[in-house]
């Protein structure tokens, strides 16, 4: 992707606290929302961050790069704990 990608310059106009306040309300209603309406939720949000963790990656830092891993793996996981 290009610096003049029209998805990045809608994700850099994105204020932090809406990202963060969509973000959060996910992770909520995904964690408790029963079955696999929740695990839709969290799926929904790990595929935002991974996409986000793809494009921004040559960008961070490593300890950002490993910080980013852990949650998108740890997301991962809760998304399959909640479907099975």
């Amino acid at each position: 992707m290009t610096p003049s990608d029209p998805f990045l310059r809608r994700l850099a106009r994105v204020s932090p606290t809406t990202a963060f306040a969509i973000a959060l309300a996910l992770l909520l209603a995904g964690l408790f929302l029963p079955g696999v309406v929740g695990a839709l939720l969290l799926a929904v949000l790990a595929v935002a961050l991974g996409t986000l963790t793809f494009t921004t990656w040559p960008v961070q830092s490593p300890i950002t790069r490993t910080v980013r891993l852990v949650l998108l793996s740890l997301l991962i996981v809760a998304v399959v704990s909640k479907a099975v």
